[in-house]
């Protein structure tokens, strides 16, 4: 069988690291390709890397066809959950693949919505009798916490995530990506100009945490302070000479009580979205 690369497969889920090729080149080298490469028809859908090392060395591999696919959403939503099935993946590529999710299943929502409401339009019940059952449209992932548990992350990590993918330089995603950044201070240097993160991200690992370190410090004195309550001293936060990594978790925790409100009504308003559109 003549098996066929389609890049919009082959490009869809992340990119291995050059150690993580390397380790996978190693193995397959040392013990073979024991996993079958899965096809859709004669299309490959996982195992490209697999593939690519097996072609260069010379070494056997078996394959497996999945009769189940209809439609390239259907094999994009395999490949996101068996990736998500991975242990070994980073949690940045979990958030990813949980939001390409959430946009797969949040348009077929909208299209069997639209379909159901045409059906309704053309088919009008006789007089005196009840409206059909409207077929279920497919539920969406409709919210952060819908997103977090496909990806097994918390809400908080998930919105950062969509942050990096909407306002990060691509140098900073791949430094995140790498993991010579945290989520939470890609977050953060997120929010510079894309010269500021580009220079950040020139000066490596400790120039990140410099400017990640800053774009909180900044956001803490913009805060307005709370009025203390009555017989109380007003509370400060001083953590003195603590390590850094101590001071970022508990800035973060203090981010995320803030959030939490907000996070709440987002959630409220998106189910009665997917409600109306059940119903319509």
């Amino acid at each position: 069988m003549q098996i066929k690369i389609n890049d919009v497969l082959r490009a869809y889920i992340e990119p291995l690291t050059e150690s993580e090729y390397q380790a996978l080149e190693r193995s397959l080298l040392t013990e073979g390709c024991r996993d079958a490469l899965v096809l859709w028809e004669d299309v490959l859908v996982d195992g490209h890397n697999r593939y690519q090392i097996c072609q260069e060395h010379g070494i056997p591999f078996k394959v497996t066809e999945n009769t189940s696919f209809k439609t390239m959403e259907d094999v994009k939503l395999w490949m996101i959950d068996n990736n998500l099935g991975r242990r070994s993946i980073s949690d940045y590529q979990r958030g990813v693949l949980a939001l390409r999710k959430k946009e797969i299943m949040t348009a077929r929502a909208l299209e069997l919505a639209a379909e159901a409401a045409a059906e309704d339009a053309k088919i009008a019940p006789p007089e005196g009798e009840d409206a059909p059952a409207k077929k279920p449209a497919a539920m969406p992932l409709a919210s952060r916490e819908d997103i977090a548990r496909a990806a097994r992350l918390s809400t908080a990590t998930i919105g950062q995530i969509e942050k990096i993918q909407k306002t990060a330089a691509p140098e900073l995603v791949e430094a995140v990506r790498t993991g010579t950044i945290s989520i939470n201070a890609a977050a953060n240097v997120a929010s510079l100009s894309p010269e500021q993160q580009l220079a950040a991200v020139a000066g490596g690992k400790k120039e990140l945490q410099k400017a990640a370190k800053e774009v909180r410090e900044l956001r803490a004195a913009s805060r307005p302070q709370k009025e203390p309550k009555e017989g109380r001293p007003a509370s400060t936060v001083d953590y003195g000479d603590v390590p850094s990594d101590v001071a970022e978790l508990r800035a973060e925790n203090i981010a995320l009580r803030e959030k939490n409100a907000a996070l709440l009504e987002e959630i409220t308003a998106l189910q009665r979205r997917i409600s109306e559109l059940v119903s319509a």
